[in-house]
Protein backbone atom coordinates (compact mmCIF):
# COMPACT_ATOMS: atom_id res chain seq x y z
CA UNK A 1 0.00 0.00 0.00
CA UNK A 2 1.34 3.18 -1.02
CA UNK A 3 2.30 5.81 2.00
CA UNK A 4 -0.34 8.45 0.90
CA UNK A 5 -2.54 5.87 0.36
CA UNK A 6 -2.35 4.62 4.06
CA UNK A 7 -1.82 8.20 5.62
CA UNK A 8 -5.27 9.11 3.90
CA UNK A 9 -6.89 5.93 5.22
CA UNK A 10 -5.34 6.93 8.57
CA UNK A 11 -6.95 10.54 8.67
CA UNK A 12 -9.99 9.05 6.98
CA UNK A 13 -10.24 6.37 9.59
CA UNK A 14 -9.82 8.90 12.42
CA UNK A 15 -12.52 11.48 11.56
CA UNK A 16 -14.75 8.24 11.09
CA UNK A 17 -14.19 7.17 14.93
CA UNK A 18 -14.45 10.17 16.19
CA UNK A 19 -18.14 10.80 14.96
CA UNK A 20 -18.65 6.79 16.05
CA UNK A 21 -17.07 7.77 19.63
CA UNK A 22 -19.84 10.68 19.93
CA UNK A 23 -22.51 8.02 18.53
CA UNK A 24 -21.56 5.77 21.61
CA UNK A 25 -21.73 8.62 24.09
CA UNK A 26 -25.15 9.73 22.73
CA UNK A 27 -26.50 6.39 23.81
CA UNK A 28 -26.03 7.30 27.00
CA UNK A 29 -29.01 9.31 26.95
CA UNK A 30 -30.62 7.14 24.94
CA UNK A 31 -30.51 4.83 28.13
CA UNK A 32 -31.20 7.27 29.82
CA UNK A 33 -34.45 7.99 28.36
CA UNK A 34 -35.45 4.05 28.29
CA UNK A 35 -35.32 4.13 31.85
CA UNK A 36 -36.94 7.38 32.41
CA UNK A 37 -39.70 6.45 30.03
CA UNK A 38 -40.23 2.62 32.14
CA UNK A 39 -40.68 4.96 35.26
CA UNK A 40 -43.14 7.12 33.70
CA UNK A 41 -44.93 3.67 32.73
CA UNK A 42 -45.08 2.15 36.21
CA UNK A 43 -45.98 5.29 37.82
CA UNK A 44 -49.21 5.77 35.67
CA UNK A 45 -51.19 3.78 33.27
CA UNK A 46 -51.37 7.18 30.90
CA UNK A 47 -51.94 7.18 27.78
CA UNK A 48 -48.66 6.52 25.49
CA UNK A 49 -48.08 9.88 24.06
CA UNK A 50 -48.63 11.63 27.67
CA UNK A 51 -45.86 9.01 28.84
CA UNK A 52 -43.01 9.85 26.05
CA UNK A 53 -43.79 13.52 26.85
CA UNK A 54 -42.76 13.16 30.27
CA UNK A 55 -40.07 10.89 29.89
CA UNK A 56 -38.29 13.73 27.25
CA UNK A 57 -38.65 16.18 29.83
CA UNK A 58 -37.36 13.82 32.60
CA UNK A 59 -34.26 13.55 30.20
CA UNK A 60 -34.16 17.11 29.67
CA UNK A 61 -33.77 17.56 33.71
CA UNK A 62 -31.59 14.30 33.92
CA UNK A 63 -28.92 15.10 31.05
CA UNK A 64 -26.95 17.48 33.48
CA UNK A 65 -26.36 14.48 36.01
CA UNK A 66 -26.15 11.83 33.36
CA UNK A 67 -23.13 14.33 31.41
CA UNK A 68 -21.17 14.49 35.08
CA UNK A 69 -22.02 10.65 35.70
CA UNK A 70 -19.96 9.72 32.88
CA UNK A 71 -17.65 12.89 32.64
CA UNK A 72 -16.67 11.84 36.32
CA UNK A 73 -16.17 7.96 34.92
CA UNK A 74 -14.57 9.00 32.09
CA UNK A 75 -11.94 11.27 34.10
CA UNK A 76 -11.33 8.11 36.70
CA UNK A 77 -10.08 6.08 33.95
CA UNK A 78 -8.57 8.97 32.68
CA UNK A 79 -6.49 9.37 35.71
CA UNK A 80 -5.84 5.04 36.43
CA UNK A 81 -6.88 3.31 33.26
CA UNK A 82 -3.05 1.98 32.95
CA UNK A 83 -3.56 0.15 36.64
CA UNK A 84 -6.73 -0.67 35.67
CA UNK A 85 -5.98 -2.50 32.78
CA UNK A 86 -2.86 -4.00 34.51
CA UNK A 87 -5.10 -5.17 36.77
CA UNK A 88 -8.02 -6.90 34.87
CA UNK A 89 -5.52 -8.44 32.13
CA UNK A 90 -3.11 -10.05 35.09
CA UNK A 91 -0.33 -7.98 33.20
CA UNK A 92 2.99 -7.18 35.14
CA UNK A 93 5.75 -4.47 33.70
CA UNK A 94 9.24 -5.79 32.76
CA UNK A 95 12.03 -3.73 32.78
CA UNK A 96 15.50 -3.83 30.53
CA UNK A 97 17.30 -5.88 32.86
CA UNK A 98 14.21 -8.33 33.43
CA UNK A 99 13.63 -8.76 29.19
CA UNK A 100 16.79 -7.38 27.79
CA UNK A 101 15.98 -8.97 24.05
CA UNK A 102 12.22 -7.56 23.99
CA UNK A 103 12.96 -4.42 25.44
CA UNK A 104 15.52 -3.86 22.54
CA UNK A 105 13.38 -4.58 19.71
CA UNK A 106 10.66 -2.55 20.75
CA UNK A 107 13.34 0.20 21.49
CA UNK A 108 15.01 -0.09 18.41
CA UNK A 109 11.33 0.11 16.54
CA UNK A 110 11.18 3.60 18.41
CA UNK A 111 14.04 5.04 17.71
CA UNK A 112 13.47 4.33 14.13
CA UNK A 113 10.78 5.92 13.66
CA UNK A 114 10.97 8.87 16.60
CA UNK A 115 8.54 7.73 18.80
CA UNK A 116 8.60 8.08 22.66
CA UNK A 117 9.40 4.11 24.54
CA UNK A 118 6.10 2.89 25.78
CA UNK A 119 6.07 0.22 28.84
CA UNK A 120 6.39 -2.96 28.25
CA UNK A 121 4.48 -5.77 29.66
CA UNK A 122 4.10 -9.47 29.84
CA UNK A 123 0.90 -11.88 30.88
CA UNK A 124 1.99 -15.09 31.93
CA UNK A 125 -0.04 -17.35 29.31
CA UNK A 126 0.27 -19.92 26.74
CA UNK A 127 -2.25 -17.78 24.80
CA UNK A 128 -0.27 -15.92 21.47
CA UNK A 129 -1.43 -12.41 21.83
CA UNK A 130 -0.54 -8.76 22.00
CA UNK A 131 -2.02 -5.19 22.55
CA UNK A 132 -1.42 -1.76 23.10
CA UNK A 133 -3.37 0.52 25.58
CA UNK A 134 -2.85 4.42 27.52
CA UNK A 135 -4.64 7.24 26.99
CA UNK A 136 -1.44 9.59 26.81
CA UNK A 137 2.44 9.21 26.40
CA UNK A 138 3.25 8.06 29.88
CA UNK A 139 0.53 5.75 30.11
CA UNK A 140 0.98 4.12 26.59
CA UNK A 141 2.10 0.17 27.41
CA UNK A 142 2.62 -2.61 24.97
CA UNK A 143 1.49 -5.98 26.31
CA UNK A 144 2.64 -9.11 25.19
CA UNK A 145 1.77 -12.94 26.16
CA UNK A 146 4.40 -15.32 27.29
CA UNK A 147 2.80 -17.82 24.85
CA UNK A 148 3.90 -15.19 22.23
CA UNK A 149 7.26 -14.86 23.11
CA UNK A 150 7.35 -18.40 23.04
CA UNK A 151 6.32 -19.31 19.89
CA UNK A 152 7.24 -16.11 17.27
CA UNK A 153 10.56 -15.97 16.39
CA UNK A 154 12.84 -12.50 16.28
CA UNK A 155 11.34 -11.08 12.96
CA UNK A 156 7.45 -12.31 13.34
CA UNK A 157 7.85 -10.50 17.14
CA UNK A 158 9.35 -7.29 15.74
CA UNK A 159 6.81 -7.03 13.46
CA UNK A 160 3.73 -7.68 16.65
CA UNK A 161 5.63 -5.15 18.17
CA UNK A 162 5.49 -2.85 15.04
CA UNK A 163 1.78 -3.81 14.90
CA UNK A 164 1.13 -2.45 18.43
CA UNK A 165 3.33 0.69 17.55
CA UNK A 166 0.96 1.54 14.62
CA UNK A 167 -2.01 1.55 16.98
CA UNK A 168 -0.11 4.09 19.22
CA UNK A 169 0.81 6.23 16.46
CA UNK A 170 -2.70 6.17 14.79
CA UNK A 171 -3.98 7.01 18.20
CA UNK A 172 -6.08 3.88 17.71
CA UNK A 173 -5.32 2.87 21.59
CA UNK A 174 -6.70 6.56 22.70
CA UNK A 175 -9.86 5.86 20.64
CA UNK A 176 -10.58 2.14 21.86
CA UNK A 177 -9.55 2.91 25.66
CA UNK A 178 -11.84 6.02 25.26
CA UNK A 179 -14.67 3.60 23.77
CA UNK A 180 -14.12 0.96 26.39
CA UNK A 181 -14.67 3.40 28.90
CA UNK A 182 -17.96 4.61 27.20
CA UNK A 183 -18.87 1.59 27.12
CA UNK A 184 -18.63 0.75 30.63
CA UNK A 185 -20.82 3.70 31.32
CA UNK A 186 -23.44 2.75 29.01
CA UNK A 187 -23.40 -1.07 30.75
CA UNK A 188 -23.91 1.06 33.88
CA UNK A 189 -27.03 3.12 32.51
CA UNK A 190 -28.19 -0.03 30.58
CA UNK A 191 -28.23 -2.07 33.96
CA UNK A 192 -30.17 1.03 35.58
CA UNK A 193 -32.80 0.81 32.94
CA UNK A 194 -32.96 -3.07 33.48
CA UNK A 195 -33.63 -2.78 36.94
CA UNK A 196 -36.20 -0.10 36.43
CA UNK A 197 -37.87 -3.09 34.26
CA UNK A 198 -37.36 -5.98 36.19
CA UNK A 199 -40.42 -6.33 37.88
CA UNK A 200 -42.27 -4.04 35.54
CA UNK A 201 -45.14 -6.56 34.67
CA UNK A 202 -45.90 -7.06 38.36
CA UNK A 203 -45.71 -3.83 38.70
CA UNK A 204 -47.95 -2.58 35.90
CA UNK A 205 -50.62 -5.08 36.98
CA UNK A 206 -50.57 -3.57 40.19
CA UNK A 207 -50.91 0.00 39.03
CA UNK A 208 -53.54 -1.08 36.24
CA UNK A 209 -56.02 -2.92 39.32
CA UNK A 210 -55.75 -0.16 41.34
CA UNK A 211 -56.79 2.30 38.53
CA UNK A 212 -59.57 0.14 38.46
CA UNK A 213 -60.59 -0.03 41.65
CA UNK A 214 -61.05 3.95 41.54
CA UNK A 215 -63.16 3.34 38.58
CA UNK A 216 -60.71 5.03 36.27
CA UNK A 217 -59.68 2.75 33.62
CA UNK A 218 -56.24 5.31 32.69
CA UNK A 219 -54.88 5.80 29.67
CA UNK A 220 -53.58 2.10 29.19
CA UNK A 221 -50.50 3.33 27.43
CA UNK A 222 -47.97 2.10 30.20
CA UNK A 223 -47.36 -1.92 28.61
CA UNK A 224 -46.79 -0.40 25.31
CA UNK A 225 -44.39 2.25 27.10
CA UNK A 226 -42.35 -0.79 29.01
CA UNK A 227 -42.38 -2.45 25.28
CA UNK A 228 -40.88 0.27 23.85
CA UNK A 229 -38.52 1.09 27.13
CA UNK A 230 -37.32 -2.45 26.86
CA UNK A 231 -36.67 -2.28 23.14
CA UNK A 232 -35.45 0.91 23.43
CA UNK A 233 -32.36 -0.17 26.00
CA UNK A 234 -31.60 -3.27 24.10
CA UNK A 235 -31.46 -1.24 21.05
CA UNK A 236 -29.07 0.66 22.01
CA UNK A 237 -26.72 -1.97 24.15
CA UNK A 238 -26.48 -3.69 20.52
CA UNK A 239 -25.20 -0.41 18.62
CA UNK A 240 -23.05 0.16 21.60
CA UNK A 241 -21.55 -3.13 20.56
CA UNK A 242 -21.62 -3.08 16.90
CA UNK A 243 -19.95 1.03 17.20
CA UNK A 244 -17.34 -0.92 19.07
CA UNK A 245 -17.04 -3.63 16.19
CA UNK A 246 -16.57 -0.54 13.46
CA UNK A 247 -13.71 1.02 15.90
CA UNK A 248 -11.74 -1.88 15.96
CA UNK A 249 -12.30 -3.82 12.41
CA UNK A 250 -10.73 -1.38 9.94
CA UNK A 251 -7.98 -0.59 12.36
CA UNK A 252 -6.53 -4.06 12.44
CA UNK A 253 -5.79 -4.20 8.38
CA UNK A 254 -4.15 -0.31 9.24
CA UNK A 255 -1.83 -1.33 11.81
CA UNK A 256 -0.91 -4.62 9.71
CA UNK A 257 0.44 -2.42 6.80
CA UNK A 258 1.99 0.23 9.60
CA UNK A 259 3.62 -3.03 11.01
CA UNK A 260 5.02 -3.54 7.06
CA UNK A 261 6.41 -0.09 6.79
CA UNK A 262 8.25 -0.22 10.00
CA UNK A 263 9.89 -3.48 9.61
CA UNK A 264 10.12 -3.78 5.69
CA UNK A 265 9.22 -7.59 6.46
CA UNK A 266 5.88 -8.33 5.40
CA UNK A 267 6.44 -12.12 5.60
CA UNK A 268 7.10 -11.36 9.15
CA UNK A 269 3.38 -10.23 10.13
CA UNK A 270 2.23 -12.68 7.76
CA UNK A 271 4.10 -16.02 10.08
CA UNK A 272 2.74 -14.70 13.10
CA UNK A 273 -0.72 -13.70 11.94
CA UNK A 274 -0.89 -18.02 11.04
CA UNK A 275 1.19 -18.57 14.32
CA UNK A 276 -1.36 -16.49 16.19
CA UNK A 277 -4.57 -17.92 14.42
CA UNK A 278 -6.06 -20.76 16.98
CA UNK A 279 -4.26 -19.94 19.67
CA UNK A 280 -4.94 -16.53 20.51
CA UNK A 281 -7.75 -16.66 23.63
CA UNK A 282 -6.95 -15.78 26.84
CA UNK A 283 -10.00 -17.48 29.05
CA UNK A 284 -9.50 -14.52 31.50
CA UNK A 285 -8.70 -11.69 29.78
CA UNK A 286 -12.29 -9.29 29.58
CA UNK A 287 -13.54 -9.42 26.47
CA UNK A 288 -13.20 -5.03 26.08
CA UNK A 289 -10.11 -5.90 26.59
CA UNK A 290 -9.72 -8.52 23.96
CA UNK A 291 -11.38 -6.34 21.56
CA UNK A 292 -7.65 -4.55 21.45
CA UNK A 293 -5.33 -7.58 21.10
CA UNK A 294 -3.48 -8.04 17.52
CA UNK A 295 -6.40 -10.58 17.14
CA UNK A 296 -10.28 -11.58 19.17
CA UNK A 297 -11.49 -14.84 18.23
CA UNK A 298 -14.66 -14.38 20.33
CA UNK A 299 -17.65 -13.52 17.90
CA UNK A 300 -20.98 -13.28 17.68
CA UNK A 301 -23.26 -15.59 15.29
CA UNK A 302 -22.05 -15.64 11.65
CA UNK A 303 -19.04 -13.40 12.29
CA UNK A 304 -21.38 -10.35 12.06
CA UNK A 305 -20.47 -9.25 15.76
CA UNK A 306 -16.44 -10.26 15.09
CA UNK A 307 -14.47 -7.12 16.32
CA UNK A 308 -11.19 -8.46 13.52
CA UNK A 309 -11.42 -9.46 10.80
CA UNK A 310 -10.35 -12.71 10.24
CA UNK A 311 -6.33 -13.84 10.11
CA UNK A 312 -7.40 -15.18 6.49
CA UNK A 313 -8.49 -11.93 5.48
CA UNK A 314 -5.72 -10.17 7.09
CA UNK A 315 -3.00 -12.47 5.66
CA UNK A 316 -4.91 -12.13 1.83
CA UNK A 317 -4.37 -8.19 2.18
CA UNK A 318 -0.81 -8.30 3.15
CA UNK A 319 -0.39 -10.09 -0.05
CA UNK A 320 -1.83 -8.68 -2.31
CA UNK A 321 -1.14 -5.09 -1.01
CA UNK A 322 2.00 -5.26 0.78
CA UNK A 323 4.15 -7.65 -1.10
CA UNK A 324 3.78 -10.68 1.33
CA UNK A 325 4.19 -14.76 0.17
CA UNK A 326 1.11 -16.98 1.45
CA UNK A 327 4.21 -19.18 2.00
CA UNK A 328 5.67 -16.86 4.75
CA UNK A 329 5.46 -19.14 7.51
CA UNK A 330 7.36 -21.68 6.16
CA UNK A 331 10.50 -19.55 5.41
CA UNK A 332 9.92 -17.77 8.65
CA UNK A 333 11.10 -20.56 10.29
CA UNK A 334 14.42 -19.88 9.46
CA UNK A 335 14.50 -16.10 10.25
CA UNK A 336 16.58 -15.12 13.08
CA UNK A 337 15.35 -16.40 16.73
CA UNK A 338 15.13 -14.22 19.73
CA UNK A 339 18.06 -14.41 22.24
CA UNK A 340 17.13 -15.67 25.25
CA UNK A 341 15.76 -13.60 28.13
CA UNK A 342 17.48 -13.68 31.73
CA UNK A 343 16.02 -15.85 34.47
CA UNK A 344 13.36 -13.42 34.90
CA UNK A 345 11.58 -15.05 31.56
CA UNK A 346 12.58 -18.23 31.33
CA UNK A 347 13.90 -20.04 28.05
CA UNK A 348 11.27 -21.87 26.84
CA UNK A 349 10.78 -22.23 22.89
CA UNK A 350 12.34 -21.09 19.62
CA UNK A 351 14.68 -19.39 21.30
CA UNK A 352 18.32 -19.32 19.69
CA UNK A 353 21.67 -18.89 21.33
CA UNK A 354 22.48 -15.35 22.53
CA UNK A 355 23.77 -13.10 20.37
CA UNK A 356 24.52 -9.45 18.87
CA UNK A 357 23.46 -6.29 20.68
CA UNK A 358 20.74 -8.47 22.65
CA UNK A 359 23.30 -10.85 24.78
Amino acid sequence: MAAFGLYSHIRTNRIRSILLIGGLFFLVYVLVFAGSLAGEALAEDAPFDVLVSRALANLVTAIPVATLVALAWIAIAYLFNRSIIGAVSGARDVSRQEAPALYSLLENLCISRGLTMPRLAIIETDALNAFASGLREDQYTVTVTRGLLNALNRDELEAVLAHELTHIRNKDVQLMVTAMIIAGVISFFGEIAFRWLRFAPLRASGSSRASNRNGNSGGGGAAIALIVAVVVAVVAMVLSGVIRFALSRSREYLADAGAVELTKNPDAMIGALMKISGRSDVPAMPSSIMEMCVDNPRQGFQSLFSTHPSIDNRIDALVRHAGGSPSAPVRQEEARPLPPQDDALPRQGPWGPRRGPWG
